[in-house]
């Protein structure tokens, strides 16, 4: 059973955990205890230390052992962030541990019942307690934080930003929680020239015939793909919502020559190839009835339609600032229109576009 005291030490295992994130290491952080005292503490060191056994339970385990003078650590609780894996839970069980609590699971190579169990192995001579999930979502979110960091590092190096353009930081956009979608990104479609286009590409639930429509919704000058957000993954459709170059989670050329419609339109087409090759209906904005002209004109085989979203009436303004942090982020504001300040589509609007999409694309509404 968790414990008030259990939740005390676990505490302090993620606070070790933290320290090993900002060093750099996978933040997993463990707490030795006997008798109601911190006897040792560990954090993850595998990189700085050059060691693969520098896990945080076998540095608190090594530094326990010394502090008490025996390898053997009876009557000792160990508390760990993450569910050990086999070479921990080995040590454990070598060590004579009395009790192990963990906070989150190991799906991958958790050793506590997760991937096996070696706690619960009959053949093995000793019985250590095990007790998981101890501020489980707490443990798992600076887990997850890390290795979103990391990802958005690798991504940075992979696709590089260009001498002349600026790229808005994810931070800017963490207020939205109406749109927390996963993020999609191009940059080697030719007509791109190595900018970056942000996307998102969701499916809802399929529909009572098991069919998904999908839809092309295209924002105009002054917005972004927040406009869509309460018809992005709505209930029978797949809904691919770029930004354009300039705008939104995309990267913004810092001179104003590069935005041309015609430009935009192309980009489009070939992104439009690349994850959809299928015709779609096109839904956009009022502010974009010009770009989706000339896209039904260079293209029309591509739209099974196209549909002009409402906008519910609601003036908003700080989600149109997001991806603007200065006026170095706004050639494209200066090139093709003022921010914009409605706010979309209704949540009963959207359902209406949801069905009226599925019509055009001969789906069942029901």
């Amino acid at each position: 059973m968790t414990t008030e005291t259990d939740a005390h030490w676990m505490a302090l295992a993620l606070a070790e955990a933290r320290l090993a994130a900002e060093a750099g290491e996978v933040p997993v952080g463990a707490v030795l205890v006997k008798d109601g005292q911190v006897i040792a503490t560990g954090r993850n060191t595998p990189v700085a230390q050059h060691d693969p056994s520098a896990h945080a339970e076998i540095n608190a385990l090594r530094t326990g052992a010394a502090a008490l003078g025996n390898y053997r650590l009876d009557g000792c609780e160990l508390f760990v962030t993450l569910e050990p894996c086999a070479m921990c839970a080995g040590a454990m069980l070598h060590s004579r541990l009395a009790r192990v609590v963990f906070g989150t699971i190991d799906a991958k190579t958790g050793a506590a019942g997760s991937v096996l169990d070696l706690f619960a192995e009959p053949r093995l001579n000793h019985r250590t307690q095990v007790q998981g999930g101890v501020l489980a979502e707490e443990c798992g979110a600076v887990l997850q934080a890390f290795f979103q960091q990391r990802r958005s590092v690798a991504r940075e190096q992979a696709e590089p930003l260009r001498d002349d353009a600026l790229r808005t930081p994810s931070e800017r956009f963490a207020a939205l929680g109406d749109y927390a979608f996963a993020p999609h990104y191009v940059q080697d479609l030719p007509s791109l020239n190595g900018w970056r286009l942000h996307f998102v590409d969701e499916e809802g639930a399929p529909g009572e015939d098991g069919q998904l429509a999908s839809c092309l919704c295209l924002h105009g000058p002054g917005e972004w793909g927040y406009f869509f957000r309460r018809l992005t993954g709505a209930q029978g459709l797949r809904t691919l919502v770029p930004d354009l170059i300039g705008f939104g989670k995309s990267d913004k050329p810092k001179r104003e020559a590069a935005h041309r419609l015609e430009w935009h339109r192309d980009v489009l087409l070939e992104w439009l190839d690349r994850v959809q090759p299928q015709p779609v209906v096109l839904v956009h904005s009022a502010a974009a009835a010009d770009l989706a002209s000339l896209l039904q004109a260079a293209a029309a085989d591509r739209f099974v339609d196209v549909i002009a979203a409402p906008d519910g009436g609601e003036r908003i303004k700080d989600a149109w600032r997001a991806p603007y942090p200065d006026r170095g982020y706004e050639a494209a504001l200066r090139a093709l229109g003022p921010l914009a300040s409605s706010s979309g589509p209704t949540a009963v609007q959207a359902g209406a576009l949801a069905r009226l999409v599925r019509n055009a694309m001969g789906y069942s509404t029901s």
